[in-house]
C-alpha cells in the first residue's frame, strides 16, 4: 500500500539522498585514483547481486521479474544508465562534486521539456515557463562566453541529459512493465555492459581503497533499497522535492572533504534551478490531483 505516511516517506527519502551523496564522494575519491569503468563494474556486481535477490522475493519469481514485451526498450535504458553512471563520475573528477550536482539539478526540467515530443505529453505554457527559468540558472553555472567558462561543465550537462533520456524511457516502459522488470533489466543489462568493458582495464587497488569501493557497494545498495521503501509508503510526487536534498549533502562534502568552493554563480544559478524544478512538480501534483476529481454530473 503506497502513499498512507508522507512524513516517513520524507524522512525516507532525506536519507536516500545523503547515502547517495555519500556515494558520490567515494565515486570521486576512487576515479581520481582508478580506471572510472573499473569502479562501476564493481558497483554494477554488487547491484545486480541486489536486483537478483529481489526478483527472487517477488511474486512469481524470476519468470515475472524478467517478463517483458520490451526487452530492446529495457536494455536500452540499462545501457544508458549505465554510461550516464561513467559520465556523471568523470565530472565529479574534473569539475567536482558542487558544480557537477548544481547542473545534474537540472534533469527534471529537461525530463519536462522533453516529455511532449517523446511521450507525447501536454506541456503548458506554465511548465515551459518554469523549464525557460531553470536553464536560465543552468547558463548562470556554465557562464558561457567568459574566461572561467571550462569544458569540463558540458560533462555535467551530458550526464544530466542522459539521466533525463533514461527517465522518460523508464515512464514509457512502465505503461507494460511493473516497476521491478525495470528494476531488473536496469541492474542486468547496465552489469552485462560494464563487465564485458571494465575488466579490460582492471588495475590492483590498495587496501584502503578496497575497504573504499565496499562501502561505496553497500551505500549503492542501501540507497536504493531506502528508495524503493520510500516509495513504498508515499507517493513519488510527495518526496520527490525533497530529492533536492543531495545537492546539500553534496555541498557539505565537496567544501569539507575536497575543498572545493562554492562560487556565487553556482549557488545562484542552483538555487534558481531548484527553484524551477519545485514549481514544476507542484504543477505536475496540482494538475493530477485535479485529474482525480470527478466532473460533475
Amino acid at each position: 500500500m503506497t502513499g498512507n505516511n508522507p512524513r516517513l516517506g520524507i524522512w525516507l527519502m532525506i536519507a536516500t539522498t545523503f547515502v547517495f551523496a555519500m556515494q558520490d564522494g567515494i565515486s570521486r575519491h576512487l576515479a581520481a585514483n582508478y580506471n572510472v569503468l573499473m569502479v562501476v563494474m564493481i558497483r554494477y556486481w554488487f547491484f545486480a547481486a541486489f536486483v537478483l535477490f529481489l526478483a527472487a522475493r517477488q511474486k512469481g519469481g524470476f519468470r515475472a521479474s524478467i517478463s517483458t514485451r520490451q526487452l530492446p526498450l529495457q536494455i536500452l535504458r540499462g545501457l544508458i544508465l549505465a554510461g550516464e553512471i561513467c559520465v556523471a563520475i568523470l565530472a565529479f573528477v574534473f569539475l567536482g562534486l558542487i558544480e557537477t550536482h548544481a547542473i545534474f539539478a537540472a534533469y527534471p526540467l529537461m525530463v519536462a521539456a522533453l516529455a511532449g515530443p517523446v511521450l507525447g505529453e501536454a506541456v503548458g505554457w506554465r511548465r515551459w515557463a518554469a523549464i525557460s527559468v531553470g536553464f536560465t540558472g543552468m547558463l548562470i553555472i556554465l557562464r558561457p562566453g567568459v574566461a572561467v567558462f571550462t569544458p569540463a561543465s558540458l560533462i555535467a550537462v551530458i550526464s544530466a541529459l542522459m539521466f533525463a533520456v533514461y527517465g522518460l524511457l523508464t515512464r514509457f516502459v512502465a505503461r507494460k512493465d511493473s516497476a521491478m522488470t525495470s528494476f531488473f533489466w536496469t541492474g542486468i543489462s547496465g552489469t552485462v555492459i560494464m563487465t564485458a568493458i571494465g575488466i579490460w582495464f582492471w588495475e590492483p587497488m590498495t587496501r584502503p581503497d578496497l575497504v573504499w569501493m565496499m562501502v561505496l557497494s553497500v551505500t549503492g545498495v542501501t540507497g536504493h533499497f531506502l528508495l524503493i521503501k520510500c516509495l513504498e509508503v508515499a507517493e513519488a510526487s510527495t518526496v520527490q522535492p525533497f530529492a533536492y536534498f543531495q545537492l546539500v549533502f553534496v555541498s557539505f562534502i565537496g567544501v569539507l572533504v575536497f575543498g572545493e568552493a562554492i562560487r556565487w554563480n553556482v549557488a545562484t544559478g542552483a538555487a534558481i534551478i531548484v527553484a524551477a524544478g519545485l514549481f514544476t512538480f507542484w504543477r505536475e501534483r496540482r494538475r493530477a490531483n485535479m485529474q482525480k476529481v470527478p466532473s460533475d454530473p
